[in-house]
């Protein structure tokens, strides 16, 4: 009797291991040593130096990453895929970045005419070797597994222009309030969003994915539709936010600013 129940115990903990998904531990602390918060998580800086000098450790964390299978990866539950699949785009991004540190100003550098950096193929994932867009487009966007607009503010491009890199490792038991306060930081921050006289003026985010922000999430069928979702961080009243569903507010995107995230950088 002792030993059926120590079995079950064991198949329990497997189980349980095996919906949990991965262990993120050594990337949180990397991001939590090498991120820096301003305005209240609105933004961050990232210490390409720091990650530099640690860049060891980062390299093993992603050979971590490359080592999962794709068996092991579908026995996961839904949240835990999807938050192995940002981290290991935002950090693979860290990896692209050290590859040119500190003789680069934006990730752009690193793309040439024929072929931006996000479709270099350096990432060994889930079995093939692919790019940050294979990451982002097919993985995450294009699965058909997640249908989760919000992803825009968690995956980070290592520019001023993106919403922030978290200053911790997105994880599967915690990734809907993780998400949830990434939309929040990112509407909020008037820099990338706000109401200009009778004009919303919002991130090149929107316009790029727009699509992914009409797909009924949350009942909003239409980019205004969705951001009415989020008008108390983006100050908006309720009378405000009616109008802008209903179309009588404009809605235009501003400039993205493609400069390199770097500590120091001062606009962040």
């Amino acid at each position: 009797m002792i030993r059926l129940v120590m079995a079950l115990l064991l198949v329990l903990q497997w189980t349980s291991a095996q919906a949990d998904g991965f262990d993120q531990s050594a990337w949180d602390a990397l991001l939590k040593k090498h991120v820096i918060s301003l305005r209240s998580g609105q933004a961050t800086e990232v210490d390409y130096a720091g990650f530099a000098a640690d860049r060891s450790q980062l390299k093993q964390y992603l050979a971590s990453v490359s080592a999962v299978t794709t068996a092991e990866f579908d026995r996961w539950e839904r949240q835990a895929q999807l938050a192995f699949l940002i981290n290991a785009y935002n950090a693979f991004t860290v990896e692209l970045i050290l590859t040119a540190y500190p003789d680069v100003a934006s990730i752009k550098d690193l793309g040439t005419l024929l072929r931006s950096p996000w479709k270099k193929r350096f990432i060994p994932l889930l079995g093939e070797t692919r790019s940050l867009d294979d990451i982002e487009h097919g993985l995450i966007r294009g699965s058909g597994r997640y249908a989760e607009p919000r992803i825009h503010f968690a995956v980070n491009c290592a520019s001023i222009g993106c919403p922030a890199l978290r200053t911790e490792a997105f994880a599967g038991d915690r990734l809907e309030a993780q998400l949830e306060d990434a939309a929040n930081a990112f509407l909020s921050d008037r820099t990338r969003n706000r109401l200009d006289a009778n004009t919303l003026r919002v991130s090149s985010i929107f316009k790029w994915y727009r699509s992914d922000f009409e797909k009924g999430w949350h009942g909003a069928n239409s980019l205004a539709a969705f951001l009415a979702l989020y008008r108390a961080q983006l100050g908006l009243d309720e009378g405000t936010a009616g109008r802008l569903k209903a179309g009588k507010i404009g809605i235009e995107f501003l400039d993205y600013d493609w400069r390199l995230n770097a500590k120091g950088s001062g606009k962040s």
